[in-house]
């Protein structure tokens, strides 16, 4: 047990440092999400083939999976483009608010009530980041990049819900990806000519940083997880992964020096924000609790 949260948390601990490459790498916001895509689905490839994995599926659920892989795709170019626009610290504070879209679109999607603390939580983690923008409107683009990418991170999470029924997390993750990665294939010249850019193959460093992006934070955390999974609870994973905005924010502090560049504004929108995932840690944890006592 003791093995399986060392597992689970260096996982969350290396998800943490997504934003931290985002930033490194000199790439643009597109090209850099389509080569983390092609280098993660040709791993993934290679380790169902030499594992002899079976990989078949039926083809409607392939295409239901590459169609929530398009939207993990825009939801990471949306991500990355806010830390170009912004920084890694504002990206990562806009990315909790998938609490906030995820309280509105669940029930939505699933025909549910509507938990009201949850979106109170969630609107808790918006006024977190009002204080920000009001302090400091520098980031504004950044910002309104970076709900976006909160708004397409809360999506496609809840469809895996309806996948993941039938299929395994790691088929998931295969088709997942690989259809992220010909969804960007396909539209990238569009993307181009929209925002232009005549930097289009990473230099030496961005490769490093590409593949450790790839391998470490993607199909290793990916792995760890899984490995995790076989001893504790999904419960309890999901939980864990809260703390990614928090490593994130604290690693950006640290190698980046973005502490720097912050006012006081960024501080209090921050205290809000952790604030509200700490009192949704408890509320998951005690009703996970009560179960446990009922049964």
């Amino acid at each position: 047990m003791k093995k399986a949260f060392i597992q689970l948390h260096i996982a969350v601990f290396l998800a943490g440092f997504t934003g931290i490459f985002g930033k490194l790498i000199t790439l643009n916001e597109g090209w850099l999400v389509w080569y983390r895509l092609l280098i993660t689905a040709i791993t993934l490839w290679m380790l169902f083939f030499f594992r002899k994995k079976d990989y078949r599926i039926p083809t409607a659920d392939i295409i239901k999976i590459f169609l929530i892989g398009s939207i993990a795709a825009l939801h990471w170019v949306s991500f990355y483009g806010s830390i170009k626009y912004a920084n890694v610290s504002i990206a990562l504070v806009c990315f909790s608010s998938i609490g906030f879209f995820t309280a509105f679109l669940e029930p939505l999607i699933f025909r549910v009530r509507i938990d009201f603390i949850e979106l109170l939580l969630g609107l808790l983690m918006i006024a977190g980041i009002y204080f920000i923008f009001h302090f400091d409107p520098t980031y504004k683009t950044g910002i309104i990049i970076g709900l976006i990418s909160a708004l397409l991170g809360s999506v496609f999470p809840i469809l895996n819900k309806i996948v993941l029924k039938k299929n395994s997390s790691e088929i998931v993750t295969l088709y997942e990806l690989s259809g992220g990665f010909l969804f960007l294939s396909v539209i990238m010249p569009f993307y181009l000519k929209l925002f232009p850019t005549n930097y289009f193959f990473p230099n030496l460093k961005d490769w490093i940083w590409l593949l450790i992006l790839a391998w470490a934070c993607t199909v290793l955390a990916f792995n760890l997880s899984m490995k995790a999974l076989q001893k504790i609870s999904a419960f309890t994973v999901n939980l864990s992964y809260n703390l990614e905005p928090v490593y994130g924010i604290l690693l950006a502090f640290a190698v980046l020096g973005e502490n720097k560049y912050l006012n006081k504004g960024f501080y209090i929108g921050l205290a809000f924000i952790i604030f509200g995932i700490a009192v949704q840690m408890l509320r998951l944890w005690l009703r996970r609790k009560t179960n446990i006592a009922v049964v």
